[in-house]
């Protein structure tokens, strides 16, 4: 699919439902868990929706497996191919291979090796290019051209918002009524999906989106009106380093009622807590939404608060906390 022809079509929570039917046999119904520590610390009923634990280690398995099997034979034969900087390319190689199809994975050079090595794991082929957005797109487009392979783009695809759309769907089924929901936000894909589910199943829960100081362009964008990209941030939080498109763009200026900014040393401090308290690993990406609540603490003190947990691929050699 092309980009153009991704930009065109707006999904919708038909799309959603379908996307949950069409990936039930790749995905796992990941668990809700609760922490009475994190629920004294932030004043608030929070609810964890564990897509650390999801096939791949990572949320983007359900876009990536709903891309992959809406293909048909004929579009699938050259096999998929996108950009990433490891999470959606591991999880387009694990539906590839759940199909038996050839994935090819852009990446950056400085991309954690752990996510690199679980994409060849999958047998997907690993391109590397520099660490920019520019250079990324570049040296796909080289890709793309000599295999013609079908664009699964990682979160400005219709396939790919209503595969993540699910996770949320799941969320409401397994907690109940939400006052809240507070999701990492990169390109928009894993926002874009919820936006499209709650304001269908559950129109008064407030979306907020958590994303690091270091890489706030979303941010910037949703206060300006209109979008701003960076090419390179630098953060530890590695998954949340690409800018908004369209369709994303679409959702979040729709839907979301704000974005909430972390540091580093927040961002860190979340996620040693919730390894140590629940036992659980998670990525730096996945910490920035309780490190926003933490922060935030009379925005969200006596409400339910749905968190998503989007990951959980980390170089364990490399811990954020261990590094000088």
């Amino acid at each position: 699919m092309s980009e153009k022809s991704q930009q065109m079509y707006i999904p919708d929570f038909d799309d959603v439902r379908a996307a949950h039917e069409r990936i039930k046999p790749y995905i796992h119904r990941t668990p809700v868990l609760t922490s009475s520590y994190f629920n004294g610390l932030s004043g608030a009923e929070l609810f964890f929706k564990c897509e650390n634990l999801q096939k791949a280690g990572v949320f983007k398995a359900r876009g990536a497996s709903n891309a992959v099997f809406s293909l048909s034979d004929e579009q699938a034969k050259n096999g998929v191919a996108t950009h990433s900087s490891g999470n959606h390319g591991l999880s387009l190689s694990y539906a590839a291979g759940q199909r038996g199809i050839s994935a090819s994975v852009v990446m950056p050079k400085t991309a954690p090796e752990a996510k690199k090595d679980a994409v060849r794991g999958y047998g997907a082929t690993v391109v590397e290019c520099e660490p920019s957005t520019s250079s990324r797109e570049a040296v796909f487009a080289e890709v793309v051209a000599k295999s013609g392979a079908d664009f699964v783009h990682p979160y400005n695809d219709p396939r790919v918002i209503a595969g993540q759309g699910t996770c949320a769907l799941e969320l409401v089924e397994q907690a109940g009524p939400l006052d809240a929901l507070v999701a990492p936000i990169g390109g928009g894909g894993m926002v874009s999906g919820s936006c499209l589910t709650l304001s269908s199943i559950s129109p008064k829960t407030k979306i907020f989106a958590a994303e690091p100081e270091q890489a706030d362009d979303a941010y910037r964008s949703f206060k300006a009106g209109y979008i701003i990209a960076d090419d390179a941030p630098v953060t530890v939080a590695d998954g949340l380093k690409v800018p908004l498109k369209d369709l994303t763009w679409h959702f979040v200026s729709t839907y979301v009622s704000d974005i909430l900014l972390c540091s580093e040393s927040e961002i860190i401090g979340a996620m040693y807590l919730i390894w140590q308290r629940m036992k659980i690993v998670v990525e730096p990406s996945s910490a920035v939404t309780l490190a926003v609540i933490l922060k935030n603490r009379d925005l969200f003190a006596g409400q339910r608060v749905g968190i998503i947990l989007t990951g959980g691929n980390v170089d364990l050699k490399k811990l954020p906390w261990m590094e000088k």
